[in-house]
């Protein structure tokens, strides 16, 4: 298949390899800055960076929107696709219908949309991920489309979804818990140790072996340890005193040992 990246950022960096890799052409790459669009490029078999948004006279089939949520509908509204085209985005927070309703209101042509979510965090000029297990969600806006989706997507990945917008929105706000948040405490957890010159290496076994009681328990609330799972207000003072130049953190602790206590108060 044809395919054309519009954005060049951490998930483009990753996608558009996966989509060569299983045997498809990635045309254009448009990023609003070049240098990122030069960049993915020099990764890619014979792709060539677009200068703007009018892709009216495009080959490809397939147009990856690849962009920030916020960007979405001023880049939508300077997009030119040409005729039988096919939009996804990569969003986990926004709607198929927000895309549907964009390219009603701002294209000439009629345009088949979806969804190609992969549900994994993605960092630019990190090493290539293997897309075989990596989750993908998609959506689409009719059966055709649907169809064609499912299928690029099983090429590229063993783990393929048919989910909706609120399903998807779900599953986004629990992957910031499960991974956007908690590498937060873990840059919290490198701060303090570093603040007092401990190595945070002295941390990383623990850090190794939660996760991997918690990815191997059937719920990670059964191997939950710590003071406030033991409801030991004694440690939890003297923590909450040790924080007391740090008034956010100390607040951040306190909010997250009570939600601890709360579970296992109702449990």
């Amino acid at each position: 298949m044809e395919i054309s990246f519009i954005g060049a950022g951490n998930t483009a960096w990753h996608l558009a390899p996966a989509f060569e890799n299983a045997g498809h052409h990635v045309n254009e790459v448009y990023s609003r800055q070049l240098t990122n669009a030069r960049q993915l490029v020099s990764m890619l078999y014979d792709a060539r960076t677009h200068s703007d948004l009018n892709f009216a006279d495009s080959p490809s089939r397939l147009f990856v929107l690849a962009v920030p949520d916020d960007a979405l509908a001023d880049v939508c509204a300077r997009l030119v696709l040409p005729e039988q085209a096919i939009l996804v985005h990569t969003s986990g927070s926004q709607s198929l219908h927000a895309l549907q309703k964009l390219t009603e209101l701002y294209s000439d042509v009629p345009v088949r949309t979806g969804v190609f979510y992969a549900l994994m965090t993605f960092s630019k000029g990190q090493p290539l991920l293997n897309f075989e297990d990596i989750p993908l969600c998609l959506e689409a806006g009719d059966t055709d489309t649907e169809t064609l989706l499912v299928a690029l997507g099983q090429e590229i990945s063993t783990i393929v979804y048919l989910v909706n917008s609120r399903e998807r929105k779900v599953l986004h706000v629990a992957a910031v818990f499960a991974c956007n948040f908690t590498n937060h405490l873990l840059a919290i957890a490198n701060d303090l140790t570093t603040d007092e010159q401990l190595e945070f290496d002295l941390l990383k076994p623990l850090i190794r072996e939660t996760f991997r009681k918690a990815l191997l328990a059937p719920n990670p609330a059964d191997v939950q340890t710590g003071p406030a799972r033991r409801g030991d207000h004694s440690i939890l003072s003297s923590h909450i005193a040790h924080l007391a130049t740090q008034p956010r953190l100390a607040e951040l602790y306190e909010v997250l040992s009570e939600s601890i206590e709360r579970r296992y108060r109702t449990a």
